[in-house]
């Protein structure tokens, strides 16, 4: 019985010294996950590529020393005409340093199903000029391996269709931007000139 009851003891002072620690934390504002995510996850040390519509190979290292917006986008979304958008701020940044990246998928349903067609529709109906890479998994188990490496880094995946990641001229992902957010609005324009090279 005096050993139950040391156990008992013991193990008392252990969840009360848990609960202090977890007290401080919530005072001071410390996160279990602070150190993770103050870390620098760097996309050009890991090599991702994606086929492009146009035919070929797309490298995200490729756009070292640019700025990178990457939008999920679909052809048959309630946001699909935020491709003008992104046509608009590319051609505003082009020449400094700023490149779109657009990433069609399906995984909303709704997508084409052929990439001949996304095609189209991109460079010819909206008139797009910046890459575009072909129809690509972004959520799942069969979720392109850059959008896996944000969600096991980062912690984060698309929600929606035209969700947006901003990504710095050295490679460091800066910000996420949900799909109510315009690509040519001030909180994404201002973003994009803060990291400019």
């Amino acid at each position: 019985m005096d050993i139950i009851l040391s156990i008992r003891k013991t193990m008392a002072k252990k969840n009360l010294v848990k609960l202090l620690i977890i007290s401080w934390s919530v005072i001071l504002g410390i996160k279990g996950t602070s150190a993770k995510e103050n870390m620098n996850y760097n996309i050009h040390k890991e090599n991702f590529s994606f086929e492009s519509i146009d035919g070929g190979r797309l490298n995200l290292s490729d756009f070292e020393g640019k700025v990178i917006l990457i939008s999920n986008t679909a052809s048959f979304c309630g946001f699909t005409n935020q491709y003008k958008a992104l046509q608009e701020i590319y051609e505003k940044y082009q020449a400094k340093g700023f490149t779109v990246i657009a990433i069609p998928s399906g995984d909303f349903m709704q997508e084409y199903e052929d990439n001949s067609e996304v095609k189209n529709f991109c460079r010819i109906d909206f008139s797009l000029t910046f890459p575009i890479t072909e129809i690509t998994k972004i959520i799942g188990n069969e979720a392109h391996p850059f959008y896996k490496w944000l969600e096991k880094n980062k912690g984060y995946k698309p929600k929606w269709n035209f969700n947006k990641i901003l990504i710095s001229p050295s490679g460091d992902i800066t910000k996420f931007f949900g799909s109510m957010n315009k690509p040519n609005s001030e909180k994404i324009s201002n973003a994009i000139e803060e990291i400019l090279p």
